[in-house]
């Protein structure tokens, strides 16, 4: 192969659409209207940018299907809707890309594909691949097997998992609003508008509204707290209005469009204080005096020949405590391998993790991005 000159990606960004937008207040699929989003995406792409597509719709498409008026609340209708609808949802999107060139990817995910870690990695590596080879995600939760126990609840909140998962820099929040107000502007004419906020700042919530439209299952509060998910791993949100002219594309020049939601702090440093503070370790491992080193000092990724002992039965993408010889916790992350595989390479260099196992995963036990020190 030829050797070629390869331009740094630029920021990977996740634009979620929400259904009154998609089907025109549910009036049916705007088939138009995707057309224009995706043109506009489709520049993007051609600059480089990495692309996700959070798209709302299925239920509401369903709903029109299948003649529905008004949004069922029986959880075995919501199902069969989405089971209707989620086909259309996706061929208008698969088409729309292949018009500009692009191959498109439907991916579930429920609340529990998140939780689960195993799961987690396997989802952020699937959406990973995906953009790496230029195919836009499309994704929506899978209402057709979600139980409303366990459920996000409202594709806002998926998609700031999402921006989590990727690590996006930004969440594009389209809706048919034009943005957060101090107050309802519906029925206060003196309302504010907020062009620029801190996301995660406890005074928002206050300013948004209640639900949404009768056809989506979010409303302001769910997107105020979605740009404070994203805010997590260090994404700014905006929250903007889907009619917009060209809203895409001017967000991409830098225009003022909507309410932007800053994330405030470091990327990373906002991750793993998640990291830390939400999930509970179900495992750990000894490290020897350099290791310790290393991950103190150097901030570096955990090898697997800096390990002494293995305790508690884990799998891959759980989190696992680091402590010293004498029982000092040092740090805690995902592990790249499950206790069964880390008891076999654990001492070893990373070289041979395969010659071991048969296969390798990832070079380290722990990779910094997903380790926390404490």
């Amino acid at each position: 192969m030829a050797d070629v000159a390869l331009k740094a990606p630029r920021p990977r960004w996740v634009i979620k659409f929400g259904s009154a937008l998609i089907t025109d207040g549910g009036a049916g699929l705007d088939v138009a209207r995707i057309n224009q989003w995706v043109s506009q995406m489709a520049a993007m792409a051609a600059d480089d940018y990495r692309i996700v597509v959070v798209s709302s719709g299925s239920i509401a498409v369903g709903m029109q299907r299948l003649g529905w008026s008004r949004r069922p609340s029986a959880l075995n209708e919501l199902q069969a809707a989405a089971a209707v609808g989620q086909s259309g949802l996706v061929e208008a999107w698969e088409r729309a890309f292949m018009d500009h060139g692009l191959r498109a990817a439907q991916v579930l995910l429920t609340e529990a594909d998140l939780s689960n870690r195993v799961r987690y990695l396997n989802a952020r590596s699937a959406l990973r691949t995906l953009l790496q080879l230029g195919v836009v995600p499309v994704v929506n939760e899978n209402d057709t097997v979600v139980m409303d126990e366990i459920r996000f609840g409202d594709n806002d909140t998926l998609a700031a998992m999402v921006a989590n998962l990727v690590e996006a820099e930004r969440l594009v929040i389209l809706t048919d609003q034009v943005g957060l107000f101090d107050a309802d502007p519906r029925e206060n004419p003196e309302a504010r508008f907020i062009d620029e906020a801190t996301a995660g700042d406890p005074t928002l919530e206050a300013m948004a509204t209640g639900p949404g439209t009768a056809i989506g299952s979010g409303g302001m509060v769910t997107k105020v707290k979605a740009a404070a998910q994203a805010a997590i791993s260090g994404a700014d949100t905006v929250i903007a209005s889907g009619h917009e002219e060209r809203v895409i594309e001017r967000l991409v020049s830098g225009e003022s469009v909507g309410t932007v939601l800053r994330a405030s702090g470091d990327r990373l440093a906002a991750r793993k204080q998640w990291l830390a503070g939400r999930l509970r370790s179900e495992g750990r491992v000894t490290l020897d005096t350099g290791a310790v080193s290393v991950l103190r000092e150097s901030g570096r990724s955990l090898l697997p020949v800096g390990v002494t002992a293995i305790e508690g039965d884990f799998e891959r993408g759980a989190l696992i405590t680091c402590v010293t010889v004498d029982g000092a916790e040092v740090a805690r992350g995902l592990t790249n391998y499950s206790s069964d595989e880390a008891r076999k390479i654990m001492g070893q260099a990373s070289t041979r993790i395969e010659t071991i196992l048969g296969y390798v995963d990832e070079p380290e036990l722990i990779h910094r991005d997903n380790m926390v020190l404490t």
